[in-house]
């Protein structure tokens, strides 16, 4: 390690304060009834139900989310035996992954027992307090010995990641590389350096999947693994074989995939070139490989090469697996972790890597998609579909092997959930995709060369969400859509409109032109500006009815983009101003601010207009607004100009729109708890939590606004843009492709409510 790395991890474990957890309550003890719910009397009423009946652990303690990382410290990875106390930093870190991965809470416990029979009474004392039990870093043969009792006495999963996590990773790759190569696994010769407790669950696991023992050949430090050799234990004597190999170099002549779980350079370039045609090198030693990749392609350039390192590609990863097999076990009460329930993982895994690249995966590791081929046999740790693919395969496997207490009943709903873990979005964006998905919408996108609208694009057309439509060069597109994996083609499953080369192109500059004459534009400016700017053609597009609403803002100044929106689409009839609403997902709630992008000081008239508009997009969300006017002053405790046109609004909402929740003028604590606003103006007429901030000027806004978005890691929906003739939304350059299909729901709603609208009162 070098020393500047070793100098980075020590202060990363010392500071702030030691280590890398903490235990945190997950609900409120801020008073004496949270006291008494909480702990002594209340406490007694959820013992009771579960001496009633234990299955209620899992409703009423954190039991079913709880899973304990236990080792005694005798073999951790590139230390050896250090022992247990100082395992605890990998322990500790293993339970980081856990709870970033999939949610789940861990206590890492290191126990002083090498003796096979403590360690396993210890273990199995902790039954009552955990769902599940990880083992790691307990040394070969001892951890097959260990992971069988606890098995056999433990009624939760028991799961040796060092074995089965890897063995999963493992089978992933090699499934995908047979594929690749045109393989069966029933024809493939493979051989191991290694037949440590990794070595040999790979084995186990690919020949339950269909991989021949005879085709097996185990390889250690005492050489082949054959029949009637005296060094072996009762774990690899299953596999010896009837051979006159003696090396590894002998037993790879012609073998199709070599496994490596074992130490530096063992394997020779050599090697390699005696092995078969396109052969699978799975090096997986760490941090120095039994080859690197450069010397193994030097000597086979057809070779297929993953390594345990993240410098490398195909990087064989446990984190791929464990949190994911684990959270499909505890959400239905797997009392065990099954080979039925690895394959599934395996599946999963393997069939997840074949789909196109993700944008937070590109953005991981450097910006570059990710494709399915040589260098891309597994998905990578930061792919945030992992949890949503994984965890239903494994649940559905345990369900049907007969080994989960809780079944989940509707799977779709179990995928939503999880979505809501990957994408914090999910909840509040399910009824605008429910409702998006009613009537297919065409929705315009400006900017349709952009990676993350053509992302997005892709996730519209596999959800159903609106029918997209592409601005961009046909040849860039395509050029992107290769690059990027995607599978839709532009033509063919949605319109793609050229702007150097469309057939509407003198229609639209002349309409234009009318739009625009008197406001300086002459008919070549017209011509060049439906030519060059893509807003321009989207907005056109919306406003002729070629299309159904518009998405653009993702390249360039807001302004700019939103100038082109108010002079060709215009407001709605009666509107005094165009305005836009924020939405921050909070961990303490969902809040939408107005207006964050447009107004820069605006009147007590645009405010309650704003406030009446932003109230109809909570009602999309299916949400009841609860609206809040913001000010330094608290109820009339100021007589400023800001606070008098905050109190003018007040009044205009209440007699335009009297059934809406709204209270002001007040300050920003006030608005959001309920407690100190009864203490200051008891007579409120808002309940409970305002989910709809009012704030007096565009300064103010858009500063609350970015301060609880980083400060609160609020995740962010919209802008919102309020107020025009047709459905058309300026986003901001920050956007995600999330944010691009969040707002394409958004815009395929609000299209389809207009054309209701307009249905309603006969054309216009």
């Amino acid at each position: 390690m070098a020393e500047e790395l070793r100098e980075a991890a020590l202060h990363y474990h010392r500071e702030p304060r030691p280590g890398k957890l903490e235990i945190a309550a997950s609900k409120p003890l801020a008073n004496q009834r949270d006291l008494a719910l909480a702990y002594s009397p209340g406490v007694a009423a959820a013992c009771e139900v579960i001496v009633a009946d234990p299955a209620e652990a899992a409703s009423v303690t954190s039991r079913g989310n709880l899973v304990a990382v236990v080792s005694n410290g005798t073999a951790v990875l590139g230390l050896g035996a250090i022992g247990p106390l100082a395992s605890k930093p990998v322990m500790e870190g293993k339970a980081v992954l856990f709870k970033k991965f999939a949610g789940i809470d861990v206590f890492d416990i290191e126990v002083d027992a090498q003796e096979i029979d403590r360690l396993v009474d210890v273990v199995a004392a902790l039954e009552p307090t955990f769902g599940a039990i990880n083992l790691e870093d307990i040394k070969a043969p001892e951890c097959f010995e260990v992971e069988r009792r606890l098995r056999e006495r433990m009624n939760i999963p028991v799961f040796h990641d060092d074995q089965h996590g890897t063995a999963i990773i493992v089978a992933a790759a090699v499934t995908n590389g047979l594929k690749l190569t045109g393989r069966s696994l029933a024809e493939t010769r493979l051989v191991t350096s290694g037949a440590g407790a990794a070595a040999l669950a790979c084995v186990e696991l690919l020949v339950a999947m269909g991989l021949p023992p005879e085709n097996v050949t185990l390889t250690d430090i005492d050489g082949v693994v054959y029949e009637g050799r005296a060094a072996m234990n009762r774990y690899i004597a299953r596999y010896a074989q009837a051979t006159d190999a003696r090396t590894l170099a002998e037993a790879l002549v012609g073998a199709d995939v070599f496994l490596g779980l074992s130490a530096p350079g063992v394997l020779k370039g050599a090697m390699v070139a005696d092995m078969a045609e396109r052969p699978l090198i799975l090096a997986l030693a760490n941090p120095v490989p039994e080859i690197m990749p450069e010397e193994a392609r030097a000597a086979r350039p057809d070779a297929i090469i993953a390594t345990g390192r993240s410098d490398f590609p195909n990087q064989v990863n446990n984190v791929l697996c464990f949190p994911f097999i684990f959270r499909g076990a505890l959400d239905v009460g797997a009392t065990t972790i099954n080979e039925a329930m690895e394959i599934a993982c395996v599946e999963a895994l393997a069939a997840l890597a074949q789909q196109e690249s993700h944008e937070l995966v590109a953005n991981a590791y450097g910006g570059g998609a990710s494709l399915f081929g040589a260098e891309y046999l597994i998905p990578r740790p930061f792919d945030p579909r992992l949890i949503v693919e994984l965890a239903p395969a494994v649940a559905k496997a345990a369900m049907d092997t007969g080994v989960a207490t809780r079944p989940i009943a509707d799977f779709d709903a179990y995928r939503a959930r999880l979505e809501q873990f990957v994408f914090r979005s999910g909840l509040l964006m399910k009824p605008v995709f429910d409702q998006a998905r009613q009537v297919l919408q065409r929705v315009v996108y400006a900017e349709g060369e952009d990676e993350r609208v053509l992302r997005a694009a892709q996730v519209a057309l596999d959800e159903g969400l609106a029918q997209p439509i592409l601005i961009g060069r046909p040849d860039v597109v395509a050029r992107r859509i290769e690059q990027l994996g995607l599978r839709f083609a532009p033509g063919e499953q949605c319109e793609l409109v050229d702007p150097q080369d469309d057939p509407r192109y003198r229609d639209y500059w002349i309409h234009y032109h009318a739009l625009m004459e008197r406001t300086g534009v002459t008919p070549d400016e017209a011509r060049t500006r439906v030519r060059t700017s893509a807003t321009v053609i989207g907005a056109l597009m919306v406003e002729r009815g070629d299309a159904d609403a518009l998405i653009c803002g993702t390249v360039g100044r807001y302004q700019r983009h939103l100038d082109y929106v108010e002079n060709i689409i215009g407001k709605a009839p009666g509107v005094l101003d165009l305005s836009a609403v924020s939405v921050l997902i909070l961990r303490s709630g969902t809040f939408f601010l107005v207006d964050t992008y447009v107004t820069e000081n605006p009147s007590a008239e645009e405010i309650a207009e704003m406030t009446l508009m932003a109230a109809a997009e909570l009602r999309r969300f299916g949400l009841t607004p609860k609206a809040a006017l913001l000010s330094h002053s608290s109820f009339g405790s100021s007589t400023s100009a800001s606070a008098r046109k905050m109190r003018r609004a007040l009044a205009l909402l209440h007699e335009r729109a009297p059934e809406l929740e709204v209270e002001g003028e007040m300050h920003g604590d006030a608005a959001v708890d309920a407690g100190i606003r009864a203490r200051i103006f008891p007579n409120s007429r808002l309940e409970g939590t305002a989910n709809l901030l009012v704030v007096p000027t565009l300064d103010a806004a858009n500063i609350a606004y970015s301060l609880l978005k980083v400060l609160g890691d609020g995740l962010a929906v919209g802008p919102i843009l309020i107020g025009a003739a047709k459905p058309a939304y300026v986003l901001t350059p920050s956007v995600t492709s999330r944010g691009i299909v969040n707002m394409t729901a958004v815009a395929a709603v609000r299209a389809q409510t207009r054309a209701e609208e307009t249905h309603a009162s006969g054309p216009a």
